[in-house]
């Protein structure tokens, strides 16, 4: 999901502020400090290679000239991943020069991180200036693999409590919570010509493109969200015995992460699945009441 722009003076500083922006906290207040400190590190992360990949950017070409790009290649996104990647690389075994990945590099050998879900949301991005259709389900789902699924992975790392069983419930809700975004931004992803719903899926309920490029949508289209926004909260109920696996405030973390996917879904059944006119929002008071639903394990 896009945030608000970042400012030319301070990229790393623009990248940040676009945590309050998200559907749900990033690194919220009741973590302790080094978890707040790794994690917003991760976001700088992940929110920069969205952007790159996403063409937002702040203006001015300060982070292409930080990344050593040149003024001639700085619009050029699949260039400016490959340097980014390089730059990365540098977090694990050098040094940076991007401020965000020098913020990164205390965070990845105080939490013995490894380069492999980085790669991933990197190689999301370039997949994204390749590939703007999804034929089948299955190939959404493996673009979730990368796009979306590392996030979690990395939140498992940072806390010290990956295991196996974890990661595969941390892998559904975080596909859940990236179906939910692309049905939210339906209308804005299309200005980026890019469809994220199955192809086969529209043709199952009788929607071509041009019904997405109007303001309102019509019975096909409504019911066509409705049909993978169950989807979602059937992984989302898939992933939620995660959140009982662990305790204290990493539980309240968690659970705010199923609850804000949840009381997104909430959203959009409420305004009768027409996402066009712009992505539906819950309410504080909804997320609130699905953390407590997602805490007590109901649902």
């Amino acid at each position: 999901m896009t945030g608000p722009g970042g400012r030319a003076g301070d990229p790393e500083r623009g990248t940040l502020d676009k945590a309050a922006a998200e559907n749900f906290p990033v690194a919220p207040f009741f973590l302790p400090r080094a978890w707040r400190t790794d994690l917003m590190a991760v976001y700088g992360f992940a929110r920069l290679v969205d952007d790159i990949g996403d063409g937002d950017l702040a203006p001015g070409g300060a982070d292409a000239r930080l990344l050593g790009v040149s003024a001639a290649d700085a619009e050029d996104r699949l260039v400016l991943l490959d340097a980014f990647e390089a730059d990365l690389r540098r977090a694990f075994d050098g040094t940076p020069r991007h401020p965000l990945l020098r913020r990164l590099q205390p965070t990845v050998r105080r939490r013995s991180l490894t380069p492999e879900p980085f790669l991933g949301l990197i190689a999301a991005n370039r997949q994204d200036q390749l590939v703007g259709r999804y034929e089948t389900y299955d190939d959404l789902l493996a673009y979730c693999e990368l796009s979306a699924n590392p996030v979690g992975r990395l939140v498992l790392a940072v806390t010290g409590t990956q295991t196996p069983e974890r990661i595969r419930r941390s892998d559904a809700v975080c596909t859940g919570l990236q179906i939910v975004e692309h049905l939210q931004d339906v209308a804005e992803d299309l200005g980026r010509d890019r469809i994220y719903l199955p192809a086969e899926d529209m043709k199952r309920f009788h929607v071509q493109e041009t019904d997405l490029a109007v303001e309102s949508a019509g019975a096909s289209v409504r019911a066509l969200v409705a049909y993978e926004a169950q989807r979602a909260q059937n992984l989302l109920n898939e992933g939620t015995p995660l959140v009982g696996s662990v305790h204290g405030r990493l539980k309240l973390l968690l659970a705010g992460f199923v609850a804000g996917g949840r009381a997104a879904i909430r959203a959009i059944s409420a305004a009768e699945y027409d996402v066009l006119p712009g992505p539906p929002k819950a309410s504080k008071l909804q997320l609130l009441r699905e953390v407590g639903v997602t805490l007590r394990g109901e649902g």
